[in-house]
């Protein structure tokens, strides 16, 4: 019966190559291993070390899938040990020749993390050593977001993914700014879900609106300038200024493999709508002095209050055709109007030119002090004519 279960345990070994990789599921962790369901007579397992982060948090759990490589140590071929981190973990330091090739190359073809130790500066570049194999790493490839000063990443060992395999190993091209990279957009991804309020910092102003840095993520998503506020914005330097500390709604999170996230967000979703219950606050037949927002060919904008416009449409002016309203109207002048018809939901309000409201309490006055005395007729100045 020994015997039998000695030949399956070696029958689910050479089911694996060297360097293969495989998707597992994590059944067990203990104090520093982490047993994953590869699907073979015996569980694999990984060094716990590989999945703890400085302050010795564990980034798995039991029942999550993790990808790794079959690396066992060349002492102990006969155990059944993965790694995620290929280059130099423990369990491929002594890998050399076809294995190491092999094992590279399985890291390119699946897109998966190697780790590798820069050994100095080239030409437009580093040299980077990851498993005994020599590789180059593009200054542009290095550091993410802040860079370092070339000396710096000389003797450390960082974490790239393999770029370029060709000639048989011989030209293996590695980045690490794609590693980080990644790691900060999977964070991102996390903060940045569509309807969550965010702190940002604004970066740099365009006259199509601001991108800002949302806090935390090291990320500049987009606020467009008609997101800035429900008032209309004519330049977005009247309203923002560079390192200026903002609240916004994420509007638009978009993540796809291989393109860099486009994420916007809205200032405005967090102010108080004022078209909301206008109707109430400006029924049919409301007079007001409001001011001149701007022209059109069509008509004037009237605005009523911050961020609430309406439109007296040309028709209503008692203009010679083809006036140019520009020439005749200045913006931010004194206009009187009457609320002719509001549409809430369209977000539209509808105004025809009015006497002014000084004008109206000067013709009551007046009416008033001329009324009848005996029969309380309003004043009728002909009729008053003809009595004398």
């Amino acid at each position: 019966m020994e015997n039998m279960e000695n030949l399956d345990f070696s029958a689910a070994l050479k089911s694996f190559q060297i360097g293969e990789s495989v998707e597992g599921t994590v059944v067990q962790i203990t104090d520093d291993t982490v047993f994953i369901d590869v699907g073979a007579k015996s569980e694999g397992f990984i060094d716990k070390a590989e999945f703890t982060d400085k302050d010795g948090a564990v980034s798995v759990k039991e029942g999550d899938t993790v990808k790794a490589f079959y690396m066992p140590s060349q002492k102990r071929r006969d155990e059944l040990r993965f790694t995620t981190k290929l280059g130099t973990s423990k369990g491929d330091a002594d890998a050399a020749g076809d294995a190491a090739r092999d094992m590279l190359e399985n890291a390119f073809n699946a897109g998966m993390k190697v780790e590798g130790k820069v050994k100095g500066e080239i030409k437009g570049g580093y040299e980077v050593e990851v498993s005994g194999m020599r590789a180059f790493c593009p200054y542009s490839m290095m550091g993410f977001m802040t860079k370092a000063e070339p000396a710096e990443y000389i003797g450390r060992t960082l974490e790239f993914v393999i770029t370029e395999f060709k000639n048989g190993g011989k030209n293996i091209v590695v980045s690490n700014r794609k590693v980080l990279e990644a790691e900060a957009n999977e964070k991102l991804a996390e903060i940045a879900t569509v309807g969550t309020t965010v702190k940002a910092v604004v970066k740099s102003l365009k006259n199509y609106g601001a991108f800002v840095e949302i806090a935390g993520t090291g990320f500049q998503a987009l606020l467009p300038v008609s997101e800035i506020s429900h008032q209309r914005v004519n330049d977005v330097a009247d309203v923002l200024s560079e390192g200026q500390e903002i609240e916004a709604k994420i509007i638009k999170a978009e993540f796809e493999e291989g393109k860099k996230p486009r994420v916007s967000v809205s200032m405005k979703e967090l102010e108080k709508d004022p078209w909301e219950g206008v109707a109430e606050k400006y029924p049919a037949g409301t007079k007001l002095t409001a001011k001149i927002a701007r022209t059109a060919t069509f008509g004037l904008f009237i605005n009523l209050e911050p961020g609430l416009d309406g439109l007296v449409h040309i028709s209503t002016l008692g203009l010679k055709q083809g006036t140019n309203l520009s020439k005749k109207f200045n913006i931010g002048d004194d206009f009187d109007v009457v609320v002719d018809k509001v549409d809430e939901a369209e977000h539209r309000i509808s105004l025809r030119p009015a006497t002014s409201v000084a004008q109206d309490t000067s013709a009551n006055d007046y009416f008033s002090a001329h009324k009848s005395d005996n029969s309380g007729e309003t004043y009728n100045p002909f009729k008053a004519l003809l009595s004398k």
